[in-house]
């Protein structure tokens, strides 16, 4: 039996040369049939370059999370190809996905997903202690320090507030140098000046770690905080803004809505 490969090597640069983290090619992504069936995504192509902070808006049902949770290989596609660096998913056994994931992709979402037993500093370790690996010390302490959570490290979740919880939950996404960081709302539950404070930590990790982020939001002001926004309606990917500005994302959404 031959050996399982990582998957297909592909290309993975983007165009203008830039390295590219994640691209889609003409995925679609179909819920139910016959009646009953539901076309989230329709053949959308798209590239997440390398050290880029990208959000993707729209109106609820336009497809934003489920382009998320697709990239991040949390749900297979219907059709077309997903690639993480050189690696497609679609070419590999729910183990070796589940390997990838754990590996190469960092998640932060809404909830803030962190177990109540465990300290601050044990739930950023928990991905890489359950891959049994150990994290690099002065990496740990940069990141944890960077998110202002040095003295923070020994308490648990009902001892830290909200902002303190979705920090740790960015730390620990970014805590095994994943090649690409998926947030889904991850302001959701916070108000607007720890929002604030979380965006500038994340907009921070683009410009000084390097990392590429990819964030599905409703909200202009954190857009605001990207080097481009992808704008979805009804599963296709309609218009993209670089350089954005919260009145910049208000207006195209006004007019995307009339």
């Amino acid at each position: 039996m031959a050996e399982e490969t990582e998957g297909t090597a592909g290309p993975t640069g983007g165009a203008g040369g830039h390295e590219v983290a994640s691209r889609a090619v003409a995925i679609s992504k179909v819920y139910g049939t016959g009646d009953t069936e539901v076309k989230a995504l329709d053949e959308v192509s798209v590239e997440f370059p390398a050290g880029q902070f990208t959000a993707v808006m729209g109106p609820s049902g336009s497809g934003k999370s489920t382009l998320l949770h697709c990239m991040a290989g949390l749900d297979r596609v219907s059709g077309g190809e997903v690639w993480i660096g050189d690696t497609e998913l679609g070419s590999l056994s729910d183990r070796r996905l589940t390997m990838l994931r754990r590996e190469r992709v960092g998640f932060v979402f809404q909830a803030f997903n962190l177990v109540p037993t465990l300290t601050a500093a044990e739930n950023v370790e928990l991905p890489l202690a359950i891959a049994g690996t150990k994290p690099e010390r002065s990496w740990f302490e940069r990141v944890t320090g960077e998110f202002g959570l040095t003295k923070r490290l020994g308490h648990r979740p009902n001892e830290l507030s909200g902002g303190e919880q979705q920090r740790v939950a960015v730390a620990r996404a970014l805590l095994s140098r994943p090649t690409i960081v998926f947030a889904d709302e991850p302001t959701g539950n916070l108000d607007s000046r720890t929002s604030a404070e979380l965006l500038t930590f994340m907009r921070r990790s683009v410009d000084e770690f390097g990392q590429t982020i990819v964030m599905v939001t409703h909200d202009p002001s954190a857009a605001g905080y990207a080097d481009r926004v992808l704008f979805l309606a009804d599963g296709h990917i309609v218009d993209e803004m670089t350089d954005p500005t919260a009145e910049k994302v208000l207006d195209f959404l006004k007019r995307l809505g009339d």
